[in-house]
């Protein structure tokens, strides 16, 4: 999993001391020795900030302070990658089974990928027709639509979770990490249905700190290969990813004539000119605004 990657290097850096050691001053210098020896590109630098809070927040169920002394790692000015209507809904004929069904999530949601990954049973309200994303980038919750084409089929999966998770209690793997130290104040919690991962990995895996075996999200590589296969397949040449999937999702809605604002509460953007930058795709499939030059000819 990309989180254990960053984590153990994290640890590693800093001469395999336990993190309940360290603290906002070690994850600072790791995070600007990754920028500034390393010279990784911003996207890494938040990954491996993103999997460290993880491991604090989620797993050790303490809370940090705001870290302002990193170097943050240079993001170049790039436009995102932007796939057409048609070139969706050509690369999801490629994709199946339950990581399709995350790509369908995330481009019909515009959630991140571990934001879909780390989705709990409970934040799925199919009363409401919404998905609550919690702690998503920047600690905020927010709350993104439920796609109606996608309900038949999360009900199904919620029923084969469901199975593995009854499994899981009778073998006494149903332990699963909890925010805000929910396990010491409520024992009980790890270990109830609306608590688990709605995506997770095929075998139960050993957590190297508490010695507890419990069932991890699905591996974030594993829906990153078979998104790119699927692209392969489909025979575009652009490069694909998961997270062209959420560029997508907010460019197909600006077209839609939502606005801007929307579209940025959606996505969880702090400042909406963040979002500005798919205002660029706005021109396509004869839409939007049109060249001087096609108006005179």
């Amino acid at each position: 999993m990309t989180y254990v990657y960053w984590i153990k290097r994290y640890i590693l850096f800093h001469g395999k001391r336990h993190p309940k050691d360290m603290g906002p001053v070690e994850i600072e210098a790791f995070l600007t020795a990754l920028a500034v020896e390393k010279n990784v590109s911003s996207n890494t630098q938040n990954l491996a900030l993103s999997s460290i809070l993880f491991l604090y927040r989620e797993v050790m169920g303490l809370k940090l302070p705001w870290l302002e002394n990193i170097v943050h790692a240079k993001k170049p000015k790039r436009l995102p990658v932007v796939l057409s209507k048609a070139e969706i809904q050509k690369l999801l004929v490629y994709l199946e089974g339950t990581s399709g069904l995350v790509a369908n999530l995330l481009y019909g949601t515009g959630m991140r990928l571990m934001e879909g990954l780390t989705l709990r049973v409970k934040d799925v309200d199919f009363g409401h027709g919404q998905i609550l994303i919690r702690n998503g980038k920047g600690g905020k919750d927010r709350v993104t639509m439920l796609p109606q084409s996608l309900i038949s089929a999360l009900k199904e999966h919620l029923l084969r979770r469901r199975v593995t998770y009854d499994a899981d209690i009778a073998a006494g793997h149903a332990e699963v990490w909890l925010p805000d130290e929910l396990d010491r104040k409520t024992p009980d919690t790890y270990k109830e249905w609306g608590w688990q991962f709605l995506f997770v990995a095929n075998k139960v895996s050993v957590d190297s700190v508490s010695g507890a075996a419990r069932r991890l999200p699905l591996d974030a590589k594993m829906v990153q290969r078979h998104v790119a296969k699927a692209a392969k397949q489909a025979g575009m040449l652009k490069p694909v990813s998961p997270h062209v999937l959420r560029h997508s999702f907010a460019t197909h809605l600006l077209e839609n004539g939502y606005d801007i604002r929307t579209v940025q509460e959606l996505l969880g953007h702090s400042n909406v000119s963040t979002t500005m930058i798919y205002v660029h795709a706005l021109n396509r499939d004869g839409e939007g605004v049109k060249s001087p030059l096609d108006r005179i000819m």
